[in-house]
């Protein structure tokens, strides 16, 4: 089992180019499974290393239960039951075993819930809060403007280098899941911040080749996901709505897109999804906000209200 984690790590790494998130989570969830399958072997007859056809879907399906009477949240067991798929579709195509034991399991019925978003005025305040000319504010001003003008998940705006900006078209080129690449537009206030961020550096001419990290932490380094997701939940912990992560401002860029007239097809492509169905779940968002708007204008919305007396009106 040890070689096979080691050989489908590489394989997410190399071939499919996998976020350093997904090839952490995936290597903690298949260590958790073997020491939990090992643990679970009589004390007499437990193996020194996991042999990985002797994993049954019943065995997979004895951990899973076992997650589940631990807490383990619906979402987590999807992703845990996802990477067991993904595990062993793997090592089926490399011949390690013969057919995929986790096929047969059903993911767990996760609840049905809307993005957070926050409004127009709260994410024109949270863009306002860093404050100060030297780099760190200027830096943070740039990461909130950048991602809220481009809808780029965290770790698509942390991957941009300086030749992925075109200042003059007013594009910005984002490398998303899987390897897949797009251009989308980035505003002209982004565009300013970001320009105002690299001039606070004074960093020497060497440092502005293409390739060089466009937000950098104090070490000079490239800054991580982890720590956009801290500054961004630092900033907008002021907001009277509490802290957001920065998907919510993915997610209230193609709200307010949606809002202000643009096509859920233009959306789908800014967003970097690969099905229209995944960009939907905008739409639900903006009949909420059309029905919260009905409910309060319209008079006749709420059956509460006292509707006109029939002999006042005509008789038909």
């Amino acid at each position: 089992m040890d070689d096979a984690i080691r050989a489908f790590m590489t394989f997410l790494t190399v071939e499919r180019q996998a976020s350093p998130e997904t090839i952490r989570n995936y290597h903690s969830d298949l260590r958790q499974l073997t020491a939990f399958l090992t643990q679970s072997q009589p004390t007499s007859h437990t193996p020194r290393a996991l042999p990985i056809n002797d994993i049954t879907t019943d065995s997979l399906r004895a951990y899973l239960h076992w997650l589940d009477r631990k807490g383990e949240k619906a979402s987590s067991l999807a992703r845990k039951l996802a990477c067991l798929r993904s595990f062993y579709r793997f090592h089926v195509r490399e011949g390690t075993v013969a057919k995929n034991p986790a096929e047969g399991i059903r993911s767990p019925k996760l609840p049905k819930t809307l993005p957070q978003v926050l409004t127009k005025d709260d994410a024109n305040v949270l863009m306002e809060f860093p404050q100060g000319d030297t780099a760190l504010p200027l830096r943070d001003r740039a990461i909130l403007e950048t991602l809220y003008s481009t809808g780029a998940r965290v770790s698509e705006a942390v991957g941009l280098n300086l030749g992925d900006l075109n200042q003059s078209d007013g594009l910005v080129h984002l490398r998303g899941k899987g390897r897949k690449e797009r251009i989308v537009p980035i505003g002209d206030v982004a565009l300013q911040a970001i320009q105002t961020y690299r001039s606070s550096l004074k960093r020497a001419a060497a440092d502005d080749r293409p390739a060089t990290p466009l937000f950098l932490n104090h070490r000079g380094g490239r800054l991580t996901a982890r720590s956009v997701a801290r500054l961004v939940s630092r900033y907008s912990s002021r907001l009277a709505g509490g802290a957001v992560s920065p998907h919510a401002l993915r997610h209230s860029y193609a709200t307010h897109l949606l809002d202000e007239g643009a096509d859920l097809r233009s959306i789908q492509e800014m967003l970097g999804h690969a099905s229209l169905s995944t960009t939907q779940k905008y739409t639900h968002l903006a009949t909420d906000q059309l029905l919260a708007v009905y409910d309060r204008a319209h008079p006749r919305a709420k059956s509460g209200k006292t509707p006109p007396s029939r002999k006042d009106g005509p008789q038909t």
